[in-house]
């Protein structure tokens, strides 16, 4: 494997990492009103309270390697979505603040505020990390001079935010097992209900948006026809999708919550084929017959850095990577089992 296609699964597999770990902590967020009192929200908090921040460690890891490894792609997409990026900042620093303050007062209206705080802000997080992939698959305005062409309000097309509402969809449904996981008693029963209606609302969007990239999208498929073992992704991420509501039924649900993070891993791994090997896909002057201009768009060998820089950084890399998975492993062994609400709680 050569640096610059060691890095793109590199990308791949700590973008999949951070979806699915924050991706509950998210999804506890988006279902966070439903809780019908004070206790029951502090629940919810107190499940992702020990976990949330070390799972962002797996975002802040992406955007670094992104930015040492393919600086050119980095500044385009961030000059591209800037507003995007910075509405997304805003959203992930109050949650943060949501989750930290909320119960420092006793305040009613105070703990309202923050609820709706933390609601708001992992929804609008989760919408706008789809409307990004959205835009990477249908592709963006990109000049001769890897320079963004376009305005904020080119990025909120009918794709883009499809894929939006379809990321809410599966971060609720991971969301709603994992609190299925960390509950007991009244609360994981009404949970429970929780969890085949946000399935039922995945399915939907997974189905519209699946036939929406197959029939207008046609670059998103190009690889496989040269790479036809990526279709067995496509089978098994099928198969855990289908057993998300058959371990449910069977009362398993840590297999319905390992079935949704592989699902997700799944999706991760289809939207890096469809990119591959561009990171940033222009949709300006594309030629006859194609619906993007591979000239403009930036790959993995034009958006890269210099192939001393990759070697330094896969040699830091191995040596990091396993702090990182032994951070993780032990913060997630130590925070095991059900949700107790203490003095020191949330």
């Amino acid at each position: 494997m050569d640096l610059n296609l060691f890095w793109f699964v590199t990308l791949g597999v700590l973008l999949a990492g951070y979806a699915i770990l924050d991706g509950f902590d998210l999804g506890v967020g988006i279902l966070h009103l439903g809780a019908r009192d004070d206790r029951e929200r502090r629940v919810f908090m107190n499940s992702i309270g020990p976990l949330w921040d070390g799972n962002e460690v797996w975002l802040v890891t992406f955007g670094g390697a992104l930015f040492a490894a393919f600086p050119n792609a980095y500044a385009t997409a961030f000059s591209g979505f800037y507003l995007a990026f910075v509405l997304l900042l805003f959203a992930l620093i109050f949650r943060a603040v949501s989750i930290e303050f909320r119960s420092k007062r006793e305040s009613a209206a105070w703990r309202r505020f923050f609820d709706y705080c933390f609601f708001a802000a992992s929804t609008l997080a989760t919408f706008l990390f789809g409307v990004a992939i959205g835009n990477c698959i249908k592709g963006i305005p990109i000049g001769r001079d890897m320079e963004y062409a376009g305005t904020f309000f080119d990025l909120l097309r009918p794709y883009p935010l499809i894929v939006g509402l379809f990321a809410v969809s599966m971060f609720a449904m991971h969301g709603s097992i994992y609190l299925y996981l960390k509950t007991e008693g009244d609360l994981q029963k009404r949970i429970h209900g929780w969890i085949w209606q946000t399935f039922g609302f995945f399915l939907v969007m997974y189905l519209f948006t699946t036939l929406w990239t197959l029939a207008k999208i046609p670059h998103a498929t190009r690889n496989f026809d040269q790479h036809e073992w990526a279709w067995l992704v496509v089978f098994l991420n099928v198969l855990a999708i289908a057993n998300i509501p058959r371990a449910l039924h069977l009362n398993r649900p840590l297999y319905a919550f390992v079935s949704s993070a592989c699902c997700i891993a799944a999706f991760v791994f289809l939207f890096g084929v469809a990119l591959y090997p561009y990171l940033l896909v222009s949709s300006l002057d594309p030629p006859a017959g194609l619906a993007f201009n591979p000239a403009y768009s930036l790959d993995i060998h034009n958006a890269a850095s210099s192939p001393k820089t990759l070697q330094i950084m896969q040699i830091i890399a191995f040596l990091g990577m396993p702090f990182v998975l032994a951070y993780t492993v032990i913060i997630y062994w130590t925070f095991r089992g059900k949700v107790e609400i203490g003095r020191f709680s949330y």
